[in-house]
């Protein structure tokens, strides 16, 4: 543990965020989509 460079981490950590983010927004939008498919079928 005491070899890890922290600019890797520095580099990394916003991109992580902001795949998260996105997958975050994506998946609400989905999950929306879906409840709306699933309603009109019933």
């Amino acid at each position: 543990m005491d070899n890890i460079d922290f600019r890797v981490v520095v580099v990394l950590a916003p991109i992580a965020v902001a795949g998260g983010w996105a997958a975050f927004n994506i998946g609400a939008a989905a999950l929306r989509q879906v409840q709306g498919f699933l309603n009109k079928q019933a």
